[in-house]
């Protein structure tokens, strides 16, 4: 039987802050889902593994910042992948290092 698991891609130019996204973390463990996070250069392989993961047909969602904090409103952050089976997302992901 396939396990799922959600797969949350951040931009490493980007360079935040280890605590801008800690508590979201937290709150993610919480929910009991199996999440990874896992890296990508920049804002252009971000835009180019939601295309792949669109081609798969895997659910995704594009995250944009609110601006409370260190970087402008509405800077895409982060790229949610799944949930969906490990097999999916692997295909897709096996190449990027976890955070």
């Amino acid at each position: 039987m396939s396990e799922y698991k959600q797969c949350i891609v951040t931009r490493d130019d980007l360079k935040l802050a280890e605590w801008a996204s800690k508590g979201d973390l937290e709150k993610w463990k919480e929910g009991g889902q199996k999440k990874i996070v896992l890296k990508v250069p920049s804002i252009k392989e971000l835009y180019e593994l939601k295309e792949k993961a669109r081609r798969e047909g895997l659910p995704t969602a594009l995250i944009q910042d609110a601006g409370l904090t260190e970087i402008p409103p509405g800077t895409v952050t982060v790229l949610g992948i799944g949930p969906a089976k490990e097999e999916l997302i692997d295909k897709i992901t096996k190449d990027l290092k976890l955070v």
